[in-house]
């Protein structure tokens, strides 16, 4: 009993001590002006840039729920994450330099330039619905991690992970989570690297792994199917190629070459995270075939010393709180951008101090949805599905200038929200991965404008 609490006291502390040097961390490097706030200055270097971009697709979500759907569908589920690692190497090549370019740092004002502000208002509002919805994810999967490894129930490990990841980006903005994010996603790393070595131990192997489980474990769709492996592929890379924070993390790189760079270390990352943490989740389901799969990456730390589950379990709240933080950040850009600022106009003090207080809604608001949405995965891939849309939109306006109107554009978005939504609740009707439902919308609608419009000249916003 002694040993027990020892090892709890010693977790729990070590979860604050980081919690609260983090959080000083932050609040030195605190953005100082809204433009340090929204893109760091235009001046971070590659790799921290190339970290930030990996955070957001391997957060706390990525995590969690990758060992979640391995659990129940075998290593396949890693392609959740390869996607990723697909996309950023697309994004690096295509789209990165363009990006930097446009001197924007946010999806809406790029879509702008090329389809009007109908267009904008649109893809803001979309994308601040799916961004909130990616947090609701978030404080599902650090909520599961701290009430694993702390024994705190599930609402209140949701609340301490909500309270403080806003010191993060409320006051520090993306200058500080930048350097903070370096630390948080280096520990992340350790911890994903003792897990699948506690995995390895505990199952004395890969060989007594496979033989504990059905052989479609560990082919390459396993579970899965193709037909959700490519609509993960497919909605990632929409999502790579428009998500806020994207574009914002790639618009503070110092110069084109860095953002293109950045792109590519962020993917060469994702692939050995993929295949660690689909290990993670095969491992769970041979020694724990009847335990709740979202707990089947925190179910390890019971297994560990106390030194060895403090440190993962303090990368797990790591996680969690830069992945709260970022996504709240490109959130309030958005907000902020699109909404509150043609609105009131503040001047320069006073916009950075209504940034911080949109932030803290931001922050907020995803806790109403938080109880009611049972698997990570889901959700998650929901979320991009909605982004993909915008991708599609935004990609035919640097690339297909001949497609589309300011018109069809707000259409296009409009629709493909709603009937995506629809489709997600439904439960995918007929077999059709909503996914499929946020390309193909969007597209027939831009391209169903065109015979209405004649073969001139190409159409741009005013």
């Amino acid at each position: 009993m002694a040993q027990d609490a020892s090892r709890h006291l010693l977790i729990v502390g070590s979860v604050i001590a980081y919690i609260v040097l983090t959080s000083l961390l932050a609040l030195a490097l605190r953005s100082r002006t809204n433009a340090q706030f929204m893109v760091g200055g235009r001046s971070l270097p590659a790799v921290v840039v190339a970290v930030l971009l990996m955070s957001e697709f391997i957060g706390a979500k990525s995590t969690v729920g990758t060992a979640q759907e391995a659990f129940e569908k075998g290593m396949a589920a890693g392609w959740s994450v390869l996607a990723a690692a697909i996309g950023f190497v697309l994004l690096g090549l295509f789209f990165a330099r363009q990006i930097h370019a446009s001197q924007q740092h946010t999806i809406s004002g790029l879509v702008e330039q090329r389809f009007g502000k109908g267009a904008r208002i649109a893809v803001s509002i979309i994308m601040i619905y799916a961004l909130l919805l990616v947090n609701v994810g978030n404080y599902m999967s650090g909520s599961a991690a701290l009430s694993s490894a702390l024994g705190l129930n599930m609402t209140i490990s949701t609340f301490v992970v909500a309270g403080f990841s806003l010191v993060y980006y409320v006051f520090g903005g993306l200058k500080s989570i930048a350097y903070v994010t370096v630390l948080h996603s280096l520990l992340k790393l350790v911890g994903v690297g003792v897990l699948v070595a506690v995995a390895l131990h505990l199952t004395g192997g890969v060989a007594p792994v496979r033989h504990a489980l059905p052989p479609g474990y560990f082919t390459m769709t396993g579970q899965v199917g193709g037909n959700t492996i490519f609509a993960w592929i497919i909605g990632t890379l929409g999502a790579i190629f428009s998500t806020q924070y994207i574009v914002q993390a790639i618009a503070s790189n110092r110069d084109e070459g860095g953002a293109r760079l950045s792109a590519l270390m962020a993917g060469a990352v994702c692939v050995p995270l993929g295949l660690a943490l689909a290990f993670i989740g095969v491992a769970a389901r041979a020694l724990h075939p009847q335990m709740d799969s979202l707990f089947a990456l925190p179910v390890f730390i019971a297994a560990m010393s106390a030194p060895l589950a403090a440190l993962v379990t303090v990368s797990l709240v790591a996680s969690a709180l830069v992945s709260v933080s970022t996504v709240a950040l490109a959130t309030t850009a958005l907000v902020m951008r699109d909404f509150y600022l043609p609105w009131r106009q503040p001047g320069p003090e006073g916009e950075l101090a209504a940034t911080r207080k949109v932030a803290l809604v931001v922050g907020l608001v995803p806790l109403l949805c938080v109880f009611f949405t049972p698997h990570i995965l889901e959700l998650s891939f929901f979320t991009r599905a909605l982004r993909l849309s915008i991708a599609i939109i935004a990609v035919a306006g640097v690339y297909l200038p001949f497609v589309g109107s300011p018109r069809s554009a707000v259409a296009a978005l409009v629709a493909s929200g709603v009937v995506t939504t629809v489709w997600y609740v439904l439960g995918n009707p007929l077999g059709i991965d909503n996914m499929y439902i946020a390309a193909i919308v969007p597209a027939l609608v831009l391209c169903a404008d065109r015979p209405f419009r004649g073969a001139g000249r190409p159409h741009f916003a005013e």
